[in-house]
């Protein structure tokens, strides 16, 4: 090993707490592409699990944080900030209504924890409703909307009144949500669980009742928010309007933020002092997330996250394999459903130069940066194809 990579690691191994073990060390990244220490170059199908939405060393991006940081980087929310203030209206008209109110934090879970203190408020209501396979994040209030035993078991107990339902089952949902229930919270496109897309019926269906119980609907969108389908929203493309949405990851680029949007009537019920973030909508990650937004538009990101996807998942689903069960998604958000674990053909794709994730056991997630181009979708097309034939032709080995 490279003695540069093995002083990394060894001092992050001994000093940091991550969990996970490393096994290269990053330098730089300039679009949709990465660079280690020794040179090598990647594909990044990671994006710092859809963090990276306007690619690495995006020059918009890098002249926002530099000209803001020089401004001013903080400033609470008990102040004014232009900056801030522009976002925030910026943000709300792409969401559209009736998302009007923002609430600025530092990440998807912390945007998750904000969306369902509003619910509760708003409702006077205790009891929530989500789905097997949802993932909302590692604090404690968003761990609880995790099914997932291996997820919840060491913090036991979590908020107690939770019911999970199976996701995409009408009949579960509808007999799940009563005068009880606060808020139904779900991911339009389930990302941890494995890149499972909702059906249309089934969000429309999750809308209609909970205006009709008194409920509101909370979409999480932390992972499949901020144009990473083809639409501002995941929402958009289902024709569904949630009373609460939540953003993180993509949406400033790699500067943390989380946003909860709401409606006037649900932000109007939370009382003065009932919520709060130091660090929440301060000016650099302001400037970043407009910078963003004016990335999404001016070069059409959306567009472009459309047309890529489609030709990527087209082209997935043109490879022949046994191992492959199936390939879904939507927009550049795409899951690999193989017949068995996925974390070896995570590695083999590394091997030749591709980032990816894992979503699940036997799930391997693409993620890339929403600026990719036609060369690099068709390259790991290439990529995964000749991995997946090396991983068939060692099975068939005596």
């Amino acid at each position: 090993m490279n003695p540069a990579v093995a002083d990394v690691l060894a001092l992050e191994a001994r000093h940091g707490s991550t969990l996970f073990e490393p096994s290269i060390v990053f330098e730089r990244g300039e679009g949709a592409l990465v660079y280690d220490v020794e040179g090598r170059e990647y594909i990044d199908c990671a994006a710092g699990i859809g963090v990276a939405s306007v690619g690495h060393g995006n020059p918009r991006l890098v002249r926002a944080i530099a000209d803001q940081a020089a401004r001013l980087i903080t400033c609470p929310p008990s102040q004014g900030n232009r900056v801030r203030a522009e976002f925030v209206r910026r943000l709300c008209e792409l969401a559209g209504p009736p998302l009007s109110r923002a609430f600025l934090s530092n990440s998807g879970s912390e945007a998750n924890e904000a969306a369902v203190k509003w619910a509760l408020v708003a409702t006077g209501r205790r009891r929530l409703v989500a789905a097997h396979r949802g993932f909302a994040g590692r604090t404690l209030g968003a761990l609880s909307l995790t099914a997932n035993p291996a997820y919840r078991r060491p913090f036991e107990p979590l908020y107690p009144e939770v019911t999970f339902v199976p996701f995409d089952d009408a009949s579960a949902l509808e007999a799940a949500v009563d005068e009880q229930t606060a808020a139904v919270v779900l991911e339009p496109i389930q990302g941890e669980g494995g890149v499972h897309p909702a059906s249309r019926e089934y969000l429309r269906l999750a809308r209609q009742v909970t205006r009709d119980r008194g409920a509101l609907l909370i979409l999480d969108e932390v992972q499949c928010g901020a144009g990473r389908t083809g639409r501002f929203l995941a929402a958009h493309g289902y024709g569904v309007e949630a009373d609460i949405v939540t953003l993180a990851k993509g949406l400033a680029g790699g500067v943390p933020i989380g946003a909860t949007l709401m409606s006037d009537a649900v932000a109007g019920a939370m009382p003065r002092g009932g919520h709060g973030s130091t660090f929440g909508g301060n000016p650099l990650a302001c400037a970043a997330g407009l910078a963003v937004l004016d990335e999404l538009r001016g070069r059409d990101l959306l567009g472009n996250a459309a047309q890529m996807g489609k030709r990527l998942m087209r082209g997935l689903r043109g490879i022949e394999s046994s191992q492959v069960r199936e390939v879904r998604g939507m927009g550049l958000m795409i899951g690999i459903e193989l017949r068995q674990r996925a974390a070896p053909f995570v590695a083999g794709f590394r091997a030749r130069g591709l980032l990816t994730v894992t979503a699940g056991p036997n799930v391997v997630r693409l993620l890339p940066p929403l600026v990719i181009t036609t060369e690099q979708v068709d390259a790991i097309v290439s990529i995964v194809r000749q991995e997946l034939s090396t991983a068939a032709m060692a099975e068939a080995l005596p």
